[in-house]
């Protein structure tokens, strides 16, 4: 299966991807992985992505595009894969599909995971990461500290990324309305989408999507029902 998860920033995708993936038995391809990947590598790929994130820019779409259709030719790809992160705009769905056409497959399905914009604000803005480790990640309304702007596991302060600060969050929302939401419409008019609401609990999410898929839901000891 040839999957596209797709949804705005805090809908939880890199969550979904990688229990879904698992599900399936099918590789979870990130870019942002990718990108991770070639550059430690040092890679022609790598060292012009790294051009860019370095200077705060976006890596262009040819970089992207090269480093997905590298990927998508290793052999743990044959029986499928589920891209997230991947494609961004029109003209990576293009090439996407161009891509897939010359292997003579093509993308099944695409789940495109739904939420309130209020509701990915208020769990971007509420992240607090912790100076010292920044695995240890609180959050003022679903996990708070016992003591306020200090990390439980280390004592470390906590701060919060100007990336997950509203106003930014509210500007990355914009960036996905405009460049990325018309990719679901690419792939609604080839009947691939399914909308999935990305509200609730992890596992709520998870069986949502393997119900549109065609599977069973999962319980929380992994097994199907």
């Amino acid at each position: 299966m040839c999957l596209l998860l797709i949804g705005p920033p805090g809908a939880g995708k890199g969550t979904q991807a990688v229990r879904l993936a698992a599900h399936l038995s099918i590789p979870h391809i990130s870019t942002g992985d990718l990108f991770r990947e070639h550059i430690d590598q040092g890679t022609e790929l790598g060292q012009n992505a790294h051009t860019h994130t370095r200077a705060g820019l976006l890596v262009p779409d040819e970089v992207t595009i090269g480093v997905i259709k590298e990927r998508l030719t290793r052999p743990d790809t044959e029986r499928g894969f589920l891209l997230d992160g991947f494609p961004r705009n029109l003209a990576q769905a293009h090439a996407l599909d161009d891509i897939l056409a010359y292997s003579e497959s093509r993308v099944d399905a695409v789940l495109d995971l739904e939420i309130p914009e209020d509701q990915v604000v208020r769990r971007i803005a509420g992240r607090r990461l912790c100076r010292r480790n920044h695995e240890h990640i609180f959050h003022v309304d679903y996990s708070p500290p016992e003591v306020d702007e200090t990390c439980d596991v280390c004592g470390g302060e906590l701060y919060q990324r100007e990336d997950d600060r509203e106003r930014t969050v509210r500007k990355r929302l914009e960036v996905y309305r405009t460049e990325t939401a018309p990719v679901v419409g690419h792939y609604q008019a080839q009947g691939l989408v399914t909308t999935i609401s990305a509200c609730g609990q992890v596992q709520d999410v998870l069986n949502r999507s393997l119900v549109a898929l065609g599977y069973g839901q999962v319980d929380v000891a992994g097994t199907s029902g």
